[in-house]
């Protein structure tokens, strides 16, 4: 699913569907041009802009929601700066106000990125299932809600803090039949075609090394639910929180 803000520079005529790369490149991105992409999350929108030529700068995110931090974005612009691409994480909506000002005051592409909207039943059974998860989750820092957070993933904090950490505390909980998953396995910056370029990302790295993914389904049942509580808890009791 993709939106579309044009300010200015080049012609509003573009499609809002098609791949990161085709609207890049009908906006007349290419050679020469450095679009700001977000390292967190899978490596596909900076492969794109890799793919029409232009460089791909990454910006630091917002720890709470995931999506790009409009100050570091600010910062990350150069007079090469032709786009930013925002990519919408996890069910929680970026902040885009600041970014589209900031793309009216330099006369930028802003295309949103986001994700597949679910039917209203389903929404109402993961807002459901996340709220239980908030109200009895210990030692786990639990997601904020804010925004009209969909739950796509439910995604939560591990801190390592010379404790068991994320890694160590997700295969425990498999171990106790939880399908908990990590979210971002390698974000984009620390894979081998973009290593080479320097990018000092706190809130990103923090990110891929502390989230897990938990089960929120809707076909998730009350049972199946306290049993990820219970596995949740009684690890988590081990860690001393440092947040």
């Amino acid at each position: 699913m993709f939106s579309l803000t044009w300010c200015s520079r080049r012609s509003p005529s573009i499609s809002c569907m098609g791949s990161t790369a085709a609207m890049l490149r009908a906006a007349g991105v290419g050679a020469g041009d450095e679009v700001v992409v977000p390292a967190f999350g899978n490596a596909e929108v900076a492969e794109a802009v890799d793919l029409v030529g232009a460089l791909p700068v990454f910006a630091d995110i917002d720890p709470a929601s995931y999506c790009l931090d409009a100050a570091s974005v600010a910062a990350a612009v150069t007079s090469r700066t032709a786009a930013v691409v925002v990519v919408h994480r996890f069910g929680r909506r970026a902040d885009v106000r600041p970014l589209r000002e900031l793309g009216h005051q330099n006369g930028l592409l802003v295309l949103e990125r986001g994700e597949a909207d679910a039917p209203d039943k389903e929404l109402v059974r993961r807002r459901e299932r996340a709220a239980y998860l908030d109200a009895r989750l210990k030692g786990v820092r639990t997601p904020d809600s804010g925004d009209g957070h969909t739950y796509q993933q439910y995604v939560v904090r591990v801190p390592g803090n010379g404790r068991p950490d994320r890694d160590a505390f997700a295969r425990a909980l498999r171990a106790r039949g939880v399908a908990c998953r990590i979210p971002v396995q390698t974000p984009a910056h620390r894979l081998p075609r973009f290593r080479h370029l320097a990018w000092t990302l706190p809130e990103t790295e923090r990110a891929a090394d502390e989230t897990l993914a938990l089960p929120v389904d809707p076909a998730l049942t009350k049972r199946e639910m306290q049993r990820i509580v219970s596995a949740c808890n009684a690890l988590g009791g081990l860690l001393q929180p440092a947040f």
